[in-house]
């Protein structure tokens, strides 16, 4: 039973091809296999190793210019490390609620390009801004930025940006639209800035404001995420015997009807299809 669910698990993070399972799992086995290592180090009565510091030190993001030419990977690594279970848990059940509409309407390359642009923006966003405000200027040389929330908030701000009317329920509040509840997290994170958790507000502002941009520019025709997306040469190949059958026709058909209206939701918003477009594509996603 044990050798069943871990084989399940693998195959949703690594075999599944969704990327939400992939990033919560990738973050969670992290998270875990640094709880384990504590607890080794704990044991062994050894204060000197002190997981955090070195967690702090060599993967987390830093605010230093002159640390970034020897910890220029750092810009990915502190986007899979968290300071605590909460930290972790808050952060995943977002990335899953979010991430499921994003995919509702959305392509799972655009997913990962914003998942990893959103934490590289928040990264350079705090960075940039202990830089520019005078009030930080004492701590340069010691803050640092780690966890996935930058990357979580480019999927929360983008989904909202792409259907700001989508409407979801929160417990203990009711039905929300997205528009508000991306607009209620940036609010919080600008009041953030005056915390003592000011580097994780600029972070999140920075991933927000990835997420916001992306979809203006997906909108106005420019995809971003095919960047670095092969174009696949086609060779016509002659063959005189070979006749579609109808359920083939009809199927590309329905394809091609699918990818017009996801197009649009790209380009205007869910909110402007036609109630047959919407019903068309809900059943789509039945399949």
């Amino acid at each position: 039973m044990n050798s069943t669910l871990f084989e399940e698990l693998k195959f949703k993070v690594f075999k599944s091809g969704n990327p939400i399972f992939f990033y919560i799992g990738i973050n969670t086995l992290i998270f875990v296999v640094m709880a384990l290592l504590g607890v080794v180090i704990f044991l062994s009565g050894n204060p000197s190793l002190a997981l955090d510091g070195l967690v702090r030190e060599y993967l987390a993001f830093p605010a230093s210019l002159e640390r970034l030419p020897l910890r220029f990977y750092t810009v990915i690594t502190y986007q899979f490390f968290h300071e605590g279970f909460l930290h972790l848990l808050f952060n995943m059940l977002w990335l899953y609620w979010m991430g499921q509409i994003f995919l509702d309407f959305m392509k799972p390359r655009q997913f990962h390009f914003i998942y990893l642009s959103g934490g590289i923006a928040g990264a350079l966003f705090f960075c940039a801004a202990f830089h520019i405000f005078p009030v930080f200027a004492a701590n340069i040389s010691t803050a640092t930025v780690i966890g996935s929330s930058a990357s979580v908030m480019a999927i929360i701000v983008a989904s909202a940006t792409l259907v700001p009317d989508y409407t979801i329920r929160l417990f203990l509040i009711g039905d929300v639209k997205l528009k508000y509840l991306a607009l209620a997290y940036i609010v919080l994170d600008l009041i953030g800035v005056a915390s003592v958790n000011a580097g994780g507000s600029f972070a999140h502002l920075g991933g927000a404001l990835l997420g916001f941009v992306y979809i203006k520019a997906l909108q106005n025709g420019k995809d971003w995420s095919n960047l670095f997306k092969k174009k696949s040469k086609l060779k016509v190949v002659r063959n005189e015997g070979y006749k579609q059958s109808a359920t083939s026709k009809e199927n590309t058909v329905a394809q091609h009807e699918i990818d017009a209206i996801l197009d649009k939701i790209s380009k205007t918003g869910y909110d402007k299809l036609s109630k047959e477009e919407k019903d068309t594509l809900f059943k789509a996603s039945k399949h």
